[in-house]
């Protein structure tokens, strides 16, 4: 199937998808020609979901980057919090930039189906995210107590919290799962702008991306639609607004 076939499948649910890897090739063209920056002056920190297909389909001019620090957990949610975002922050080079990409994730296949994606090895589709999914299904079926939140399960039940305060909104929605995941999204943009506004940084940008990570079948790749991308000059405090550049 050629590149044009599968971001055709992929732009019916997200108009502006790109691959990963044009993604991250723009990125490295913007740091590199309007920064001035090499990619070994940028730290990343990512802010996406544990599950495996994630590294498996993690794209390898990324890694032209120093990192990643891994901030993410159950559907990018940045759970490693303030500790975690002071960290990473500490590793910077003096002169470089910070580059955080983060959001929830979701699985289209070859055939269109959202939530789910075919596995390498597997006979039959499984879900993506499952924890999204997990949590959706538990709202839907008004499983979910306001304010639980257990040791045990921490990361699974603060998703299904965030999807709890807006209920209505889910569920009244065409695709619940695909309105779920934009909540979700919410969530991690406000917690990360939230995170950045408490850090100290001694480097001189800090860059935000912020998108739906989309996984697709082994044969079809990955995906990210970009919902914020900012770049934060931190010498004059100015804030600048890119998202054009992904769209």
């Amino acid at each position: 199937m050629l590149k044009k076939e599968k971001l055709e499948i992929i732009r019916k649910w997200y108009p502006n998808a790109l691959t990963t890897i044009d993604t991250v090739n723009k990125l490295i063209d913007y740091v590199e020609e309007q920064l001035e920056l090499e990619p070994t002056q940028v730290m990343l920190a990512d802010s996406i979901c544990s599950d495996d297909v994630n590294s498996i389909q993690y794209p390898s001019r990324a890694m032209e980057f120093l990192g990643p620090f891994k901030m993410g957990g159950l559907d990018g949610f940045p759970f490693t919090g303030i500790t975690g975002m002071g960290a990473f922050a500490s590793h910077v080079p003096d002169n470089g930039a910070v580059f955080i990409y983060y959001g929830p994730h979701i699985g289209i296949t070859k055939e269109g189906i959202i939530g789910e994606i075919h596995r390498l090895g597997q006979s039959k589709n499984t879900g993506c995210c499952g924890a999204a999914k997990g949590a959706l299904n538990k709202l839907m079926n008004n499983q979910i107590e306001e304010g639980n939140i257990t040791e045990m399960d921490y990361q699974m039940n603060t998703i299904e919290q965030i999807l709890f305060k807006q209920k209505d909104r889910i569920s009244n929605a065409k695709t619940p799962l695909y309105e779920a995941t934009e909540v979700i999204f919410e969530a991690t943009d406000k917690r990360i702008l939230e995170l950045v506004e408490a850090t100290n940084y001694t480097c001189k940008y800090v860059i935000l991306m912020g998108a739906v990570l989309i996984n697709s079948d082994s044969d079809m790749g990955s995906y990210s639609s970009t919902k914020r991308f900012d770049v934060i000059n931190l010498s004059t405090g100015e804030r600048t607004n890119l998202l054009n550049l992904f769209n």
